[in-house]
């Protein structure tokens, strides 16, 4: 394929919002191009090898995948469900909350009721909180249209729900500590801080786990190899490697993006599935008011992460069904971003990757933790993408070692054994996911949600420039949900929110008449 002079869409960057974005538009008849700057496509979705092991770089566990669920039928307006491998989690206890200071584990299962029974059984005193907390997790994700597949009010109307804290409240329905720290263990999905992290975030990040649970066979990159073959299939086009340094402007509006190879893409509309604050810096600042500038610059982002990836030796380790996030105490369990140089980590998250044909023996872990990208100020001057390679030097290689060997002693408390059954040690720091993915300072999650003041992280897809739009993590939600209904949300603004929403009610009603 060769890169046409004019398209009538250009969209820069093949994360998930991007690529919905594009099918969509594609679907609709627009002539459109998808332009990455990696040698792979699909953002967070992206996998890489090491010794022969499929590593996933950012999709661990998928949520609301389950028959009409609503990733299920954003899934399959978008034609992708079929052509997606996936492997249910263990449905009474999809994600475990563990601690150093308890030999329990307590276990979040899959289903209301499952999810209450498991609980209970834990804290049979509490059922009366355990169902108010489930209750009010319903009631809040209620609120968010497009997050139930309807057409509805802009969800901002209603502030309330912007101003209730996470912690606040679930410390409100219990007064035990332990229950407490196990509602809220699962909150490495979106970097929770007490004083700051709203309930909303914390509803819609763990609904659609508690609806249904699933990992994806092979990686995420499965889910990317499926949209792009609708998105051919529709007529639309991407092209890796085409990194865009800036924009042509003509009389206010975009009207070409120029790629460091030199080539020069026009377009009538573009979508940027890059970051805000990075996507103006390459428009260039003097584009925009100043207020709107400084709007943008000004949002916080979230804590980066630091990841180990192992390697296990064939047979060693059985392939565990479930996910694992683990603190040093019940009692810290939404500061573990602060911590110091001797206590990190203070939590981690623990995932599998599943192979096909597996035998019941695990062959990868990765294990994440927060890090933050101050840590990196040593080599922040460089860079490591398809285009552009520096070596970090040794200093970052005993950097990364250190860690690697720290963070190793804190997994082993958990899992005694598996030193031994570690064949090869890799990691990834902020910087390895501020240079792939491109995201500010490695933010693990985009901007950070402030119920102090809560207008402030929303940015709209309307840019301030009559044709440039945005997608992606940055604009509603962060997860592969939440990035899905930012593309939703960024192609309501060009076709019509009611017009998108019954195209894709239609598709998943053609599905029930064939089934």
């Amino acid at each position: 394929m060769k890169l046409k002079e004019k398209y009538d869409v250009v969209i820069v960057g093949s994360g998930l919002g991007g690529l919905v974005s594009a099918i969509i538009l594609a679907k609709e008849g627009r002539s459109v191009c998808v332009l990455e700057k990696n040698n792979q496509f699909g953002g967070n979705l992206q996998t890489f090898v090491r010794n022969k092991t499929i590593f996933d770089t950012g999709v661990h566990y998928i949520g609301g995948l389950s028959e009409g669920q609503n990733l299920y039928q954003y899934f399959k307006y978008l034609g992708i469900m079929d052509d997606i491998e996936l492997q249910k989690l263990d449905e009474d206890g999809f994600d475990i909350i563990s601690f150093d200071d308890d030999k329990l584990e307590y276990k979040h299962g899959q289903g209301y009721d499952n999810f209450i029974k498991g609980l209970v059984s834990d804290f049979p005193e509490e059922k009366a909180a355990i169902i108010a907390y489930c209750d009010k997790l319903k009631e809040t994700c209620s609120k968010f249209p497009l997050y139930k597949v309807k057409l509805g009010k802009p969800y901002y109307d209603d502030t309330e729900v912007f101003e209730l804290y996470a912690k606040e409240y679930i410390d409100s329905i219990t007064s035990n500590k332990k229950l407490r720290a196990v509602l809220g263990g699962s909150n490495l999905l979106y970097a929770g801080e007490a004083d700051r992290t709203p309930f909303y975030v914390h509803a819609l990040s763990v609904n659609s786990y508690i609806e249904s649970a699933y990992r994806v066979v092979n990686g995420g990159s499965q889910i990317t190899k499926a949209l792009l073959n609708r998105l051919r299939e529709a007529g639309g086009e991407a092209y890796k490697r085409q990194e865009v340094v800036d924009f042509e402007l003509e009389d206010g509006l975009i009207c070409a993006a120029r790629t460091e190879s030199g080539n020069l893409v026009k377009g009538d509309l573009f979508i940027s599935n890059i970051e805000p604050k990075l996507t103006i810096k390459m428009v260039g600042k003097e584009n925009f008011r100043k207020s709107y500038v400084s709007r943008i610059e000004n949002i916080e982002s979230t804590i980066a992460a630091f990841t180990l990836y192992l390697v296990l030796k064939p047979g060693t380790f059985k392939y565990i069904n479930k996910n694992y996030y683990h603190y040093k105490s019940h009692e810290g369990i939404w500061d573990a971003q602060n911590y110091t140089k001797e206590d990190w980590p203070r939590a981690y998250m623990i995932s599998m990757g599943i192979k096909k044909n597996f035998d019941g023996y695990a062959d990868n872990m990765a294990a994440m933790t927060y890090m933050n990208f101050d840590e990196m100020a040593p080599w922040v001057g460089t860079f490591n993408t398809a285009a552009k390679k520096n070596d970090r030097g040794q200093t970052y290689e005993d950097f990364k070692a250190q860690k690697e060997e720290q963070f190793l002693v804190e997994i082993e408390k958990k899992f005694p054994n598996i030193r031994q059954c570690i064949q090869a040690v890799y990691s990834s720091t902020p910087l390895s996911y501020r240079d792939y993915i491109g995201c500010n300072r490695g933010s693990m999650y985009g901007y950070v949600k402030d119920a102090n003041n809560s207008l402030k992280s929303f940015i709209s897809a309307r840019t301030k420039i009559r044709n440039l739009y945005f997608t992606g993590q940055s604009l509603n939600m962060h997860g592969i949900l939440g990035v899905t209904i930012s593309g939703i949300v960024t192609c309501s603004v060009i076709l019509g929110s009611e017009y998108l929403l019954d195209k894709i009610k239609e598709a998943n009603l053609k599905e029930e008449v064939k089934s």
